[in-house]
């Protein structure tokens, strides 16, 4: 805790604090004080009123799904069932096995890969490697 809270908030150290004040300045302290007391009072309730709309939301939502003859699992499902969708995995066209005994497939879609560039460069055509 701050010390300005730790002389607020214990009468003694509070006293010695204020001792050298007026009583306007101490009066215009307590008004102050009792603003920001106000203030955080409203504050309180305008979120305690939030909240008591909230619940009420919830409960007409509630009976408006136990009218309907839903629960809270056919939500869930709804949400599961709207994923996101995945296209199918292209078929592979194309196997070659490098010197190494590596396979590399390939689509035929998209930018050739290199050992396939480096094959055809070397005199080879690409029906060779076709998995047909």
């Amino acid at each position: 805790m701050s010390e300005f809270l730790d002389i607020l908030t214990h009468g003694r150290r509070l006293q010695g604090a204020i001792k050298e004040l007026s009583i306007g300045e101490l009066e215009s302290v307590q008004e102050k004080l009792s603003n920001i007391i106000d203030k955080r009072k409203e504050k309180a309730l305008e979120e305690e009123k939030k909240a008591q709309e909230k619940r009420e939301k919830l409960a007409a939502i509630k009976r408006q799904m136990e009218e309907a003859g839903l629960d809270v699992d056919d939500l869930k499902a709804l949400t599961e069932d709207s994923g996101k969708k995945t296209g199918k995995k292209r078929p592979i066209k194309y196997k070659l096995v490098d010197s190494n005994g590596a396979e590399h497939p390939w689509t035929g879609i998209g930018r050739m890969p290199r050992v396939y560039k480096e094959a055809l460069d070397g005199g080879q055509s690409l029906d060779n490697f076709s998995i047909n």
